[in-house]
């Protein structure tokens, strides 16, 4: 902590009158100084499996499907090996900033220090809406999921989708506490049935499987390792299909981020955060890279299980291909763990949503009411407020609750694209900011050598996708009004909301030199410390896992 001290002197010399007189102003326009103040509940091992979580839910356990029918099994991979290294240049960046300032608000603050109010108002309410639409987008998930048992025809969708509402919204209400426990609990059963699955589609694909077909890599010669898109030939068609992966891809990596706004309430953060951060690629290679590997070589890109447009999918990739192997009894073992894996993203999602809303009250942007909590740091009237947005999952029930994902994982992943893309911009700024006032970088909690051309990769890469992610509706005879609608709205919703704050504020960019990066460091460093060490291997063994 001395080197991070003495990086900030000079900038502390120069700006702590300021810096002080701001924050008085700030209590006294929020009622007080301890009015809505968050508690560091979560603890290592909470951090460690919310990042782990983050990384892994319905987005590989079901919507791979849509991805498998665009891309094929080759175009799969790419696409995903092409959204991981966004992902994960994305995250070196804001792991750089929210190690150094893990503040509550996460990158939404972030953005109000090193750019402008009105972009930080921009961030908040875009991830607001992000996380808000993708609760009902893990509900729907969660009906399509245990369609598998139990049909439309036979128990009405509302049910499930209530069961799972109550779940999500019980978890929340606990605190943030109870929400990492929960989280623990649920990020290890997802961690264990990926690792389980990957080892059982490389068995099946060997042969292992109780049919004894060696599968090897009969899918990528027929029906073929790519998908000619919406039967165009040649090139073109295998590259648009590939094209088509990217957008499913974002939505199955959005979440990552979410141990920025976890920071707030995170125990010893400085120590914490740079170990999450540092073992995302980790799990990019091995839930997603290896996890899409096996799916192309167990199922077919041309499988019918696989279309969830119609509403009447039942099962994920890896629940197909279990089934055509005909191992009985696996199948509904494995689709009740991706039942709770729903469950776990449908609670991020609302923890999430809930201190973005709280992040935007403490900046001034939302109205006050939400910046209430509970004695133990609950921001319940938060909580409450985007709890109720969960009933736009209802809709499956007339449209189809497949359709209805799609549409929502359709939204989600763009306004995803579009945090991401705020976050590289904030880091870029980040990082003119630590030049102009002769910070090391090497001395932060978390440093990487691969910037500032890693924040450049990601911003520029999500904002092309972002433009792209709809390209597809324009083709001759191919145009639908709700693809079009769920993949440009998130796009422009951003500058129009950047431009009506920028009007209010008034406030240009903060010039490299004025940034501040001075605020809350005596209270983060307060609330660091050494660990103990570990007095056995096995303290050791875990300390490193964690």
């Amino acid at each position: 902590m001395a080197d991070v001290e003495k990086s900030t002197e000079k900038v502390k010399s120069g700006t702590q009158s300021a810096v002080a007189s701001d924050e008085s102003l700030r209590s006294e326009q929020n009622g007080g100084p301890e009015e809505g103040k968050l508690v560091r509940q979560l603890k290592n091992r909470h951090i460690a499996m919310i990042s782990i979580g983050g990384v892994i839910g319905t987005g590989l356990f079901l919507g791979t499907a849509i991805a498998l029918q665009n891309g094929g099994p080759v175009g799969l991979l790419l696409g995903y090996i092409a959204m991981g290294t966004i992902c994960y240049s994305v995250m070196i960046s804001l792991g750089e900033m929210i190690a150094f300032l893990p503040i509550q608000g996460g990158h939404i603050k972030l953005a109000e220090r090193f750019i402008n109010p009105a972009f930080s108002f921009a961030m908040g309410w875009n991830y607001w809406y992000n996380w808000t639409i993708v609760l009902p987008a893990e509900l729907s998930a969660a009906s399509v999921l245990i369609s598998y048992w139990a049909s439309p025809e036979s128990i009405n969708p509302a049910v499930w989708i209530t069961v799972c509402m109550v779940v999500a919204v019980g978890i929340n209400m606990m605190g943030a506490g109870a929400y990492g426990e929960a989280e623990f609990i649920f990020a290890s059963i997802k961690v264990i049935t990926i690792v389980g699955l990957i080892i059982l589609g490389v068995i099946l694909d060997l042969g292992g499987g109780p049919s004894r077909d060696r599968l090897g890599f009969r899918y990528w010669i027929n029906p073929g390792p790519f998908v000619q898109f919406k039967g165009i030939e040649g090139t073109k068609g295998q590259f648009l299909g590939w094209w088509a992966v990217l957008t499913q891809a974002a939505f199955s990596f959005i979440g990552t981020e979410i141990v920025a706004i976890a920071a707030g309430e995170a125990k010893n953060p400085r120590r914490n955060l740079p170990r999450a951060i540092r073992r995302v690629y980790i799990r990019i290679l091995l839930f997603y890279v290896c996890g899409t590997a096996i799916i192309g070589l167990i199922i077919p890109s041309n499988d019918p299980g696989l279309n969830l447009q119609d509403g009447t999918a039942a099962s994920s990739p890896f629940v197909l291909a279990i089934q055509n192997a005909g191992i009985k009894g696996l199948p509904s073992v494995i689709n009740a763990c991706f039942l709770s894996s729903a469950w776990s993203a449908a609670s991020s999602n609302l923890y999430t949503s809930s201190r973005a809303l709280y992040g935007l009250s403490k900046a001034g942007n939302a109205p006050r009411i939400f910046l209430r909590t509970s004695r133990n740091g609950l921001p319940y009237v938060s909580v409450i407020f985007n709890s109720l947005f969960s009933v736009l999952a209802y809709m499956g029930i007339s449209s189809g609750s497949g359709r209805v994902f799609t549409w929502f994982a359709n939204m989600t992943a763009v306004a995803g694209l579009m945090t991401w893309f705020g976050i590289s911009f904030t880091y870029l700024r980040f990082y003119a900011g630590t030049k102009a006032q002769n910070i090391d970088r090497t001395k932060l909690p978390y440093y990487t050598k691969l910037q500032p051309y890693a924040a450049w990769y990601a911003l520029i890469f999500c904002l092309l996708i972002c433009f792209l992610s709809g390209w597809s509706v324009f083709l001759k005879g191919n145009w639908k009004t709700d693809v079009f609608v769920t993949n440009y709205f998130p796009l422009a919703f951003f500058p129009v909301l950047y431009t009506g704050a920028r009007w209010y504020y008034k406030k240009p960019i903060v010039d490299a030199i004025d940034m501040d990066f001075v605020s809350n460091l005596d209270e983060i460093e307060a609330d660091s410390y050494d660990e103990p060490p570990p007095r056995n291997k096995i303290e050791a063994f875990w300390q490193w896992l964690m």
